[in-house]
């Protein structure tokens, strides 16, 4: 118990700035699901990152694409996790206004919305049901589902 608080507060120290460096985004409180959840709470940011996956996702996130800790795909992301129930039905679906506000955050026409929908239909059918999952490991899965397709990378995604 300690160690995970002393973890969390040391994570915390560096979203604060105390030890972060260099220029681009603080991975620990800019990137990940947890700066899409917590924006103006930094120290929210960081728990949530690394209760989530120990920082790894955001860390990642920093070093191979710091456009992705905000602008568009950040707004993606808060969509997607605060519709997640919504969108998911819609994407099963194969349309519907949850898909059509996703397509206009993202900035994809209507042929890549048809072609993005269709992939994560197709993934959604033949991932493994996750029961156990929380909804925001849900949420974040199908973040990461349609953030991988094929026409989502057509999209005019802005930073």
């Amino acid at each position: 118990m300690k160690k995970s608080i002393f973890g969390t507060m040391l994570l915390a120290s560096l979203s604060s700035g105390v030890f972060a460096a260099g220029n681009g985004p603080n991975p620990f409180s800019d990137c990940g699901i947890g700066a899409a959840l917590f924006k103006d709470t930094a120290w929210a940011a960081v728990t949530s990152n690394v209760i989530w996956d120990v920082g790894t996702t955001a860390v990642i996130s920093a070093t191979a694409s710091p456009e992705t800790c905000n602008g568009t795909s950040y707004q993606t992301a808060v969509f997607i996790n605060e519709t997640y129930e919504s969108l998911e039905q819609n994407m099963i679906q194969g349309e519907g206004e949850y898909i059509n506000t996703l397509a206009t955050i993202m900035s994809c026409d209507a042929e890549a919305t048809s072609k993005m929908t269709a992939e994560v239909r197709q993934n959604i059918a033949s991932a493994e049901l996750a029961i156990d999952s929380s909804r925001l490991e849900k949420a974040e899965d199908l973040y990461l589902n349609v953030m991988s397709t094929e026409a989502a990378k057509s999209c005019s995604i802005q930073s």
